[in-house]
């Protein structure tokens, strides 16, 4: 029972919508049964459907044009008289407490309608792979073995002394290994473990759609991704425009100073380099980037600019942001003082009275990241105060040609940009023993919306070579023994690609957080609310998985 009102009028809510009843006036008994019963109670309601009287039709409900006479009700389960909260749109709760108290918020009809939303594509995915392409259905351990050179993973104790599991942050080793066992054509819904907490879109468990095929090419990972969103995409969300556009990094990178782009914003970034005057000079660590927002100085206030400025000096050492009012006399002056050409950008970008301008300038890459992310945020600005700029459309888009590598925190160090079992782009095998940071990967993303929603690669199927880069980023190759063992024993060339499902479902739900498309979910620092997880362990449990009990948390508390 949702609502009530003079013990005759009842809202009845179950999983699919809510529905009115009416008890009779002739019913007493009825009637008083329901003044004492509390929100949230569960009824087993007998009556007759009848229309309700013209005029009275609530068409914001499903069933707004009936409404149930009762005849008789019983209570299959009283609720306490005072819940947490209670399902009012009206008044949503906090998501704190929404999470201590998880299954009253799964009640809410966004929590039902988002999950329905996600087994539906979630079943289409499945059907396709399986009914249309032929894939196989594998699943894999999840208690392995540490995985070098990738994310934090989750440590789990044996009862071997000194031995321990790792949970895998992915199953990239085991669909790499049936493509040498022979399933060609492999998938799973895939639970994985990171320990990597504070981001709003992250969560320590997650789900991936898995997939990995033999024989196979960029091209063909592509086309399969495409056949399977356009089979399995809400048909009420329209249908997909297809192909999805492919676009480089390198190029991404100098338009969005980002490889995650929301195309929906209509506005790039220009490199404006040859405005600074010492440019002449070949000092390749200076770089100057600018963007132009048409109309938008209004927005461009104080609290804006301390706003915008103190994330460049937190996230952005090694460049320098300047932001302007179009028009502003100013300009000139202060860009002149660090050698910058004002007039220049200004014909490049086009200004106009009243656009707000944005300059970063500084280290090539910290300068072009900085405005690319001043461009998402200063959007969000304009768009939290009804300005309108994203188009309501939802724009993919492939990024390809990344770096294989980038250069390691120590000099001379290397690290993957993916993962150490990308294979190297065929144009640019030369640069293996000369200068291995020009390699492109043959790695693949797809991006919808500003938001990475799959990731793969043409993976190393070479032992030779794969040993050969595991030594380059310095991973024990001993590590990797079973891995190395199996490519030599025959490896067909193979590729893949992973979903993340969380944030794709949270994209297609319209949603602001994956938590809100996960039944479950943990907070921003991997803590349950609802059961107190992670939890303390008892002395017996810290012998017998040989742990310290040094380290148990009542016993620092003595």
């Amino acid at each position: 029972m949702e609502y009530q009102r003079m013990g005759k009028f009842i809202t009845l809510r179950d999983s699919y919508g809510t529905t009115q009843l009416i008890i009779p006036d002739d019913k007493h008994a009825l009637i008083k049964e329901i003044e004492r019963l509390n929100y949230e109670s569960i009824l087993s309601v007998i009556g007759k459907v009848i229309a309700r009287p013209s005029g009275q039709e609530n068409h914001s409900m499903t069933t707004g044009s009936i409404e149930i006479l009762v005849d008789d009700f019983e209570i299959l389960n009283d609720a306490v008289s005072q819940l947490p909260f209670y399902n009012r749109q009206h008044n949503v709760p906090k998501e704190a407490l929404q999470m201590q108290y998880r299954y009253l918020a799964l009640r809410f009809p966004t929590m039902q309608r988002n999950l329905r939303i996600r087994s539906q594509f979630i079943h289409k995915m499945r059907s396709y792979l399986i009914n249309h392409c032929g894939f196989v259905d594998v699943e894999t351990p999840t208690l392995f073995r540490r995985t070098p050179g990738g994310a934090q993973e989750f440590i789990v104790p044996t009862k071997h002394p000194g031995k321990f599991y790792s949970l895998v942050q992915s199953p990239q080793q085991f669909k790499q290994l049936l493509m040498i066992g022979g399933i060609d054509r492999y998938f799973q819904i895939a639970r994985c473990y990171r320990d990597e907490t504070g981001r709003p879109d992250r969560q320590p468990e997650f789900t991936q759609l898995d997939i990995e095929m033999s024989f196979t090419d960029t091209e063909g990972m592509i086309n399969l991704v495409e056949g399977l969103l356009e089979h399995s995409w809400p048909k009420e969300l329209g249908r997909l425009k297809l192909p999805i556009q492919r676009l480089k990094y390198d190029d991404v990178m100098e338009m969005y100073g980002t490889d995650q782009p929301d195309l929906r914003i209509p506005y790039r970034i220009f490199n404006v380099t040859e405005s600074y005057a010492d440019v002449s000079h070949n000092d390749d660590s200076m770089s100057v980037y600018a963007l132009s927002v048409p109309d938008g100085s209004e927005f461009l206030t104080k609290s804006v600019k301390d706003q915008l400025s103190n994330m460049g000096k937190k996230y952005f050492t090694r460049a320098k942001l300047f932001q302007f009012k179009a028009g502003n006399d100013t300009i000139i002056t202060k860009f002149q003082q660090v050698g910058i050409n004002m007039p220049m950008i200004s014909r490049k970008l086009k200004l106009k009275e009243k656009d707000a301008l944005f300059v970063a300038f500084g280290e090539k890459n910290d300068a072009r990241t900085l405005i690319g992310k001043i461009r998402t945020e200063f959007v969000n600005i304009m768009e939290s105060q009804n300005r309108k700029i994203r188009s309501p459309d939802y724009k993919f888009a492939w990024i390809t040609d990344f770096p294989l590598f980038e250069k390691g925190e120590n000099e001379g160090e290397l690290k993957s940009t993916h993962h150490p079992f990308t294979a190297i782009h065929p144009e640019d095998i030369e640069y293996l023993k000369t200068d291995p940071l020009k390699m492109r990967g043959l790695h693949y993303d797809l991006v919808l919306n500003g938001s990475e929603i799959a990731g793969g690669s043409i993976r190393i199927h070479n032992a030779i070579l794969q040993e050969k880069i595991l030594n380059m980023l310095n991973i024990d190759k001993s590590e990797m023994k079973h891995l190395l063992e199996a490519l030599a024993s025959g490896a067909p060339p193979h590729g893949g690609i992973a979903f993340g499902m969380d944030r794709l479902i949270s994209i297609i739900c319209n949603s602001s957080s994956i938590r809100n498309v996960i039944a479950f979910p943990k907070t921003m620092e991997g803590r349950d609310l609802m059961s107190g997880a992670p939890a303390d362990i008892s002395e017996e449990e810290y012998k017998m998985y040989h742990l310290n009990a040094m380290n148990n948390t009542k016993n620092n508390k003595k």
